[in-house]
């Protein structure tokens, strides 16, 4: 099932890279921007996760909290956000029970590689509804950071 706007948005549990369990029905009262991203370590995975951490001002100040979610292993994504300098969460949906959810998994990846995540954002208002839901028509692409903003700055 693809999520869109309006809809509430599934709840989860995931690992962060502190190894502390964060829910989204935990950030109630809070803006969320979910990042989904492929894999860490790569190129246009960095660059999404980069522009979050470079914007993080910005977000801070419009009451939202960030998560970058993909399928590596929690202590993937410490090192991945050690080396990118990332001050927000990065969370392990290894299971791909999350992005199952979100109706965004790709079946079939590059190099044989089977059920990776699509590159999305979702904006979830502080009472869990989608504002805002950007499915990438390719690997290669990049969310909308305009739109996104924009959408944070109705809510605030």
């Amino acid at each position: 099932m693809n999520i869109t706007t309006g809809q509430k948005a599934p709840g989860f549990t995931l690992f962060n890279t502190e190894k502390k369990e964060i829910s989204l029905e935990s950030l109630q009262g809070k803006n969320v921007l979910i990042h989904f991203f492929p894999l860490a370590f790569t190129s246009v995975c960095t660059e999404q996760l980069c522009n979050a951490r470079d914007n993080m001002e910005a977000y801070t100040r419009l009451n939202c909290t960030v998560l970058g979610i993909s399928i590596d292993s929690l202590f993937s994504l410490g090192e991945f956000k050690k080396q990118q300098n990332l001050s927000f969460d990065l969370l392990s949906d290894f299971n791909k029970e999350v992005i199952r959810l979100f109706g965004i998994e790709i079946e079939e990846f590059a190099f044989g590689m089977k059920g990776v995540s699509k590159r999305a954002a979702f904006v979830i208002d502080k009472d869990g509804i989608v504002q805002y839901a950007e499915v990438c028509p390719s690997p290669g692409d990049q969310p909308n950071y305009s739109a996104i903003k924009s959408t944070l700055e109705k809510l605030a």
